[in-house]
């Protein structure tokens, strides 16, 4: 039987309409922008929810790549995102890049009020499990997303492996 957890204060009701996936990549790429420009509370903390600017590097390409995530921290305060892309059936490139990252273990993440390298851990088996009901508490709309897809959405612990200044 699975455990019920009660939301915490990081509880968000969603009173949006998922954006379609064409309108995320937009919507991502302007919400980067913005993020590379200020502090201000208006750009880094998005529909209740505080992001991350991840940077990525392609496993192709060799190139950069960044992307605006939400976080939720898990219970040990360290910070989480999904790849959910909305419920697609195909995990997200920055996902793809970073599961992939043989030769960049290290991944650059700037939030709020400051950048941080972390060596992410995509969590796996109960643990993933565990975590995924804890975040479900706290933002149902992960579980519509599951269930529009036959892939399992992954999560990403980011832990701060090393600050950088300000």
């Amino acid at each position: 039987m699975s455990e019920k957890f009660q939301p915490t204060e990081q509880l968000v009701e969603q009173v949006w309409e998922t954006p379609s996936r064409p309108e995320i990549v937009e919507l991502t790429k302007t919400h980067v922008q913005a993020m590379e420009m200020t502090d201000d509370d208006l750009v880094w903390i998005q529909a209740g929810m505080h992001h991350v600017l991840l940077t990525t590097v392609g496993r192709k390409s060799g190139k950069e790549h960044k992307v605006a995530l939400p976080t939720w921290r898990d219970r040990n305060g360290v910070r989480v995102v999904v790849a959910s892309f909305a419920g697609a059936e195909k995990n997200p490139s920055w996902f793809v890049n970073l599961r992939d990252r043989k030769a960049n273990p290290s991944l650059l993440c700037q939030v709020q009020d400051g950048k941080f390298w972390s060596e992410a851990e995509i969590l796996e088996g109960e643990e993933r499990d565990l975590v995924w009901r804890q975040l479900c508490a706290d933002r149902a709309w992960y579980e519509n997303y599951q269930e529009r897809t036959n892939r399992k959405i992954p999560l990403v612990r980011l832990p701060e492996t090393e600050r950088l200044e300000h």
